[in-house]
This record gives C-alpha cells, structure tokens and sequence, in this order.
C-alpha cells in the first residue's frame, strides 16, 4: 500500500526528507508546505534541484489541512503545538524531530486528545535526539546484564552545518559568553534531550521522574576565526559544549550530550574533537561493557558537508522511514518504546531488480 505524505517546511531537514520520500515507491508525496513567499507556487522538484515532480509547494495552511494524506513528516525549525494539533484533528498521522520524543503524562494533553479523536499518531524521532541519545543506546544496552551507566555524546565540527542563521542567531555562534549563557538553547535543547533521558532511565527500570541536571560550558576564540557563518572574532563564542545528567541516588546514571566546535584552532580553554574526530559515542557500563564509535554521520570535508549534511539526512532518513510504522500504531503519542523496530527501505533499483 502506497501512503500519501505531506512534507511541512522545507529547511535542511525538509529538503532532504523530500529526497527521502521521493526516492521511496511505498510513499507518494501529495503536499510540500513552506514558510518563504519566494517557496510559494514552485514545483517541489525546483526546490531541491530535481525535475519537476507535479506538487506545488504552498503555504496556505487550510489547503494543506484539506488534503487527503496519511502522514505529514513535520520539520519546522521549532514545534508549534496549534499547528501539530490541527495536522492531527484532519486526520493526518505526524512524524517530527522536533519534539514529542518521550513526553511525560499529561505534557501534551490536547495533541493526545487531538490523536484519540481522530484515530492518528504522533512519533517524534530523528538523530540528537531521537536516535543517538537514547534508541540506540537502549538497543546495545540490550547486550549487557546489570546496566550501571549509560552514555551518549556527539562530537561535531559546526563549520559544514549550512545554516548560517541557527547558528548565529538561535546557537549563538559569534556572540559573546554571555549573551550565549542567557540564551535560547539550554531551555531549547533540553526539551529533547531531557526526554532523551528520562526515555533511557523508564526503559531500564528506573523510572522517568528523576533528577536531571544540565551542563553547559563555553569555549571563545583567542584569534579570528574564519567560517563559513563569517569572522569570529577574538573573545566571542567558537565552541560550545551541552550535557544533560540523570541522576539516581546521587549517581550519575545517565550522561548524554554534544560538542559543538567551530574548528579546534584558538580556542579557550583549547578544547579538540580529540584523537578519534568527529563522531557519535555510546559507551554502556554493565556486564559486558560496550562501546561504540559511530562515523558516517559528520561530513567528510567542510564543504561537502555544506552540499549534503549526512546529519541532516540522517535525521530525516529516521523520521521517514517511521512514516510507515506510525501509520500503522495505535492513536496517540507514540515513542521509540512504543514501535517495532524502524528499519531502513533498501534502493528502488534492488527493488526493481529482485
């Protein structure tokens, strides 16, 4: 059965979850919804640099709430609860990575109620969060007897993260130590990632109301830096580091969280990525210990990743390939606890072939 999806925003994540869909025969792309005026009225093709495909983007919401589909892959830049709950109330089944990853009870009260009363679900899923901070440590943690420790970090170069406005506005990139401290992100971040742990401590037993705590420290330049978001200069933030602590008994249980770098050159203090570069890490202390180094999902180059983040595609490889498990599960939100395992769709051509 082929199921009719709409992509809503068409930032990084939406383009490429637009690719993904496309490249997908189990899925029909129906609807492309956009912010920009200038996105308005344009086949979805000519959006990302492919031959027209017969759907024109629009932003006209009530158009979109009209349409006949099964699921919206939903990729604003932030989540807006009205705009969820209305996708949900027509009918529409809802995959983000923005939100709604691991909610505790009563913390979205009318996007349950929305799904309940139309029989749809909600699956908040993707990368950091929503896979490496806590799907795929509970999958290795399944390996190993008497779990005493869970961790999850990623380690990242932000100069091939093309967009220059997050990380200089919302990230706070260039600004000084300051206004990054008082900033947006702590509170921003941690909508997801303490979901991220409270996830790991209810699937181990532990519950999910427990003590969190929140790290963040900062790192400024001690020369200019060139970037691809322009100078930075001497003084204001280069690097930037966010860890989120589940805490049992005054142990530190579980530790998830990023490194965020814009190169390992003049720095203070001199933080590096470290021998091993970019990466993902997930370490379970248990019997056996595992620990696991996860490449791939970092460019290359800086300018490849400027092309094609394979981050970015990542994130929205994860919420796509859910599309079809959402579909199908009970209404209500529903976490990474709550579906089978998600699987990735093997190339149309091998499709073809066999």
């Amino acid at each position: 059965m082929v199921l009719r999806v709409i992509q809503w925003a068409t930032g990084s994540v939406g383009r490429a979850a637009l690719e993904c869909i496309l490249d997908r025969p189990d899925l029909e792309l129906v609807g492309c919804w956009v912010h920009s005026e200038a996105k308005r009225g344009k086949d979805v093709g000519e959006l990302i640099g492919r031959p027209p495909v017969g759907v024109i983007a629009t932003d006209d919401v009530d158009e979109i709430l009209g349409m006949c589909a099964d699921a919206v892959m939903y990729a604003p830049l932030t989540p807006n609860t009205r705009e969820v709950t209305a996708l949900l109330r027509s009918g529409k089944n809802v995959i983000t990575p923005v939100g709604w990853f691991f909610p505790g009870k009563g913390d979205s009260p009318s996007v349950e109620n929305a799904c309940q009363d139309a029989g749809v679900s909600l699956h908040g899923t993707g990368i950091d969060p929503g896979g490496a901070t806590e799907v795929f440590p509970l999958v290795f943690s399944s390996m190993s007897s008497a779990v005493t420790s869970v961790r999850a970090e990623e380690f990242t170069d932000v100069r091939s993260y093309g967009a220059p406005d997050v990380l200089r506005q919302i990230m706070l990139f260039g600004a000084t130590p300051e206004e990054a401290a008082n900033g947006p992100m702590v509170k921003w971040l941690g909508q997801g990632f303490v979901q991220s742990v409270r996830m790991i401590t209810s699937a181990l037993g532990l519950g999910d109301d427990i003590e969190i705590r929140t790290e963040h420290q900062i790192a400024v330049a001690t020369a200019v830096i060139d970037s691809p978001i322009g100078k930075i200069e001497p003084g204001l933030v280069a690097a930037q580091k966010f860890h989120w602590e589940g805490v049992v008994d005054g142990a530190v249980v579980v530790r998830i969280g990023v490194e965020w770098l814009m190169g390992e050159e003049n720095l203070d203090p001199p933080w590096t990525l470290g021998d091993a570069g970019e990466r993902y890490e997930i370490e379970i202390t248990g019997e056996p210990d595992a620990f696991i180094t996860i490449n791939g999902w970092q460019a290359k180059t800086l300018e490849s990743g400027l092309t094609s983040n394979p981050g970015i595609v990542a994130t929205a490889a994860h919420c796509v390939n859910s599309i079809p498990y959402v579909c199908a599960a009970a209404p209500g939100i529903r976490t990474s606890l709550d579906l089978p395992l998600i699987t990735g769709r093997a190339h149309a051509k091998l499709l073809v072939a066999g």
